[in-house]
């Protein structure tokens, strides 16, 4: 089962800088001024090849602006869809009356939550620990998000919390299927399934929640995931569309693979290319599949395959089929291409495969020098699916060229056929275990040492 953790408290506590700590990432703006973080940010905590959606929300207040209103029920939608709760509160401040009402309606959730207290860098006196006892919470976390102070013990607890990866028992396949409002996803499932399990209209945003249909064909089970469509501006958007961006995350997170279906009458737009990298942020394989090619004439399809979008260097990696779901066209190839994708993101390569490999893309193009210092890669091993993950040991690591790194990723993803798999290349610089060890004598080789050291002195008499 994937969980998620939401951090949650009153604007400015430092939600933001924990979240950047604990995801490695820069990808929430960190400021003095309260209030800043408007919409969600999403991101992963992983720790020991255990990983988990964090999610950070806006600072939740007692105002009754529209907007601000709007920021606090979206942080309880997030409490409401995951399974524990980082409760924030400044420590160098008293406890406020929002953060008394925090407490109240998370009791009422009845949901597992840990209590945080930031700021302690600063010293100041305060009663916030005496409060936070007579609001019956016995434990909890004292940290700097900013400084990094006792970090890794709540990460530590973090880690405890997140399930092991269980792989199920079933031999079902699971495919998410997610694109923007009206891209027709629920018509591409019920034409499958050859039922009306889901409602069609022409109407976008029918769909609201992710919904799971097992499937067999060819003897193969399948379990297909309904989303609902992501469309611009959604965390903005009322609380139905925000929760269901939220199960779409999680969606994709289940799923063994993601068919992203396209409007191909209305082209390729930026919200798709979002909705492709969010994907491919969580490390899923996906099969883009361009949906209502029987409305469009055969110069206007022509014209959508050789657009800049559907040319650029993002797409080519993407393995690309043409459909119509309402009539049915191109299903054959979507379960072929979908089959081959999985297996081949499942696929665990060997470590003498991948040295080859390694060896004959540096012998056809040499590594540069860094500092004056010929670049070395010394070995490559397999890490992981969901990306793909290769582990490089070489002689430097931060200091490899963006572009000799993209090099080595295009060449492993042509040669092992990784077309719409996420790859990974993890470089590590490779330690000598012997640097700081003297050989150990045994006990003859110390004595005949001693003799030849005290023969040496004699002779030098």
């Amino acid at each position: 089962m994937f969980t998620s953790i939401a951090i949650i408290g009153r604007p400015n506590v430092g939600k933001s800088s924990l979240f950047n700590k604990l995801t490695r990432s820069r990808d929430a703006i960190v400021s003095d001024f309260p209030g800043l973080t408007k919409d969600r940010n999403y991101g992963y905590f992983e720790s020991k090849n255990k990983k988990t959606l964090l999610i950070d929300t806006g600072g939740i207040s007692e105002s009754n602006e529209d907007l601000k209103d709007v920021i606090s029920a979206q942080a309880w939608i997030a409490v409401q869809e995951s399974s524990l709760v980082i409760f924030l509160i400044d420590g160098s401040e008293e406890l406020t009356k929002v953060d008394q009402d925090i407490f109240e309606n998370l009791r009422k959730f009845d949901k597992e939550f840990l209590t945080v207290l930031n700021k302690i860098d600063k010293k100041t006196q305060t009663s916030v620990k005496e409060d936070i006892y007579k609001n019956g919470i016995k434990d909890f976390f004292e940290i700097s998000a900013e400084h990094s102070i006792n970090l890794s013990n709540l990460k530590s607890f973090l880690e405890k919390k997140i399930p092991e990866r269980i792989d199920d028992l079933t031999d079902d396949k699971k495919v998410a299927i997610l694109g923007r409002p009206n891209a027709g996803k629920s018509t591409f499932i019920n034409q499958l399934v050859n039922q009306d399990r889901l409602i069609v209209s022409e109407i976008a945003g029918t769909t609201i929640d992710a919904i799971s249909i097992p499937f067999e064909i060819n003897n193969e089970k399948f379990t297909f995931i309904d989303t609902a469509g992501i469309r611009k501006g959604y965390k903005y958007n009322h609380r139905i569309e925000y929760f269901s961006f939220i199960r779409a995350l999680h969606s994709i997170e289940k799923s063994d693979i993601v068919i992203f279906l396209c409007d191909a009458s209305e082209n390729l737009v930026d919200q798709d290319l979002k909705i492709l990298n969010m994907i491919i942020d969580a490390g899923k394989p996906i099969l883009f599949a361009m949906n209502k090619i029987d409305l469009l004439s055969n110069k206007e399809l022509v014209n959508l395959r050789n657009s800049k979008k559907m040319q650029s260097e993002f797409m080519q990696k993407i393995k690309k089929v043409e459909i119509s779901a309402l009539n049915k066209k191109g299903f054959k190839r979507i379960f072929k291409e979908t089959n081959k994708i999985i297996q081949k993101s499942q696929e665990n390569f060997s470590t003498s495969l991948l040295n080859k490999l390694l060896d004959k893309f540096i012998k056809l193009s040499a590594p540069p020098s860094v500092g004056g210092r010929l670049l070395k890669f010394k070995h490559i091993h397999f890490s992981g699916v969901c990306p793909t993950t290769f582990v490089i040991n070489a002689n430097q690591d931060k200091k490899i060229p963006d572009n000799y790194k993209k090099y080595l990723e295009n060449s492993f993803r042509k040669e092992l056929s990784l077309e719409s798999v996420q790859l990974k290349l993890i470089f590590k610089k490779s330690v000598n275990p012997y640097k700081d060890k003297k050989n150990q004598l045994n006990n003859r080789q110390e004595k005949k040492r001693k003799r030849l050291i005290k023969h040496k002195k004699k002779s030098k008499k």
